[in-house]
């Protein structure tokens, strides 16, 4: 073999080498270029994500401070509402407490009144012997309707007329003045108790109408609601006069029946209470 023949057989493996080196450097090039798109399609697809998940984070956020926004503008409206009726129940109280102290201006109509007092309490007791106070503005009225009253009694319970002792050294407080507007005050009616003084019977028109107060507060908030502005009048105004009349005619009716608080007011009429219905 001549020179010519070497030179051509390494030429031509020289190409076929380098051929060869070509090939395989464009396979890691293709290699190389699917790792760099795979792993650039992770990166991407990962960041996509972080990115969606602090998406949802601050959206879920948003959310929960719009539930809590919601809540407090909910609650304070509740309280504001609540308020309001609080304010509605008490003015009307307020007016019945004040309506209370012209139930003893009529003197003919308060001495029957106070009377029945006196019966009722004496049914509540059941005692033999009591101890009795009253204003001392009221004490005339007292001692003169006292022996019909214990005779009353003693009809209705079959009984022997009881030892009702008048106290003449403690009086209930009296009605409220501008001399003494904060201080204690009576409307009117009677206290009675056990001579040992352990069993008291509140009957005044002040602790009636606490009672009373507290027994109808569910049905005044409610007719409230009810009404619209929560202004206006609580009492069915097909209500017959007559039928107010024997609601209070009777003292041991429990609380008078519960009738005061759902009216706005309290007068004499007839010797009894009605109601005023608010304008």
């Amino acid at each position: 073999m001549n020179d010519a023949d070497v030179s051509k057989q390494i030429q031509q493996m020289v190409r076929f080498i380098r051929q060869e080196a070509e090939e395989k450097a464009n396979e890691i090039l293709v290699s190389a270029e699917e790792e760099f798109n795979i792993e650039k399609l992770q990166l991407v697809e990962a960041e996509k994500k972080k990115i969606r998940q602090e998406y949802e984070r601050k959206e879920k956020q948003v959310q929960v401070r719009k539930k809590i926004e919601y809540s407090m503008q909910l609650n304070a409206s509740r309280i504001k509402v609540l308020q309001a009726q609080d304010d509605v129940v008490n003015s009307m109280k307020d007016v019945a407490g004040t309506d209370l102290l012209n139930v003893s201006q009529h003197h003919h109509r308060y001495k029957h009144l106070l009377k029945d007092l006196i019966v009722q309490s004496l049914l509540r007791l059941k005692e033999p012997a009591v101890l009795l106070r009253c204003r001392k503005d009221d004490h005339h009225l007292v001692e003169s309707v006292l022996h019909s009253a214990k005779e009353e009694y003693a009809e209705k319970a079959n009984v022997y007329p009881p030892e009702v002792i008048v106290d003449h050294d403690v009086y209930l407080p009296p009605a409220p003045s501008h001399h003494n507007a904060h201080g204690p005050f009576c409307s009117g009616g009677v206290v009675l108790a056990s001579r040992d003084g352990k069993i008291v019977f509140e009957n005044s028109l002040d602790a009636r109408l606490d009672v009373v107060f507290r027994k109808k507060l569910p049905e005044v908030v409610e007719q409230s609601v009810a009404k619209k502005g929560m202004g206006s009048s609580l009492i069915d105004k097909g209500t017959s006069r007559s039928s107010l009349s024997k609601t209070f005619k009777d003292p041991q009716a429990a609380s008078w029946s519960g009738c005061i608080m759902e009216w706005r007011g309290l007068c004499m009429m007839d010797g009894l209470y009605c109601c005023l219905v608010p304008g």
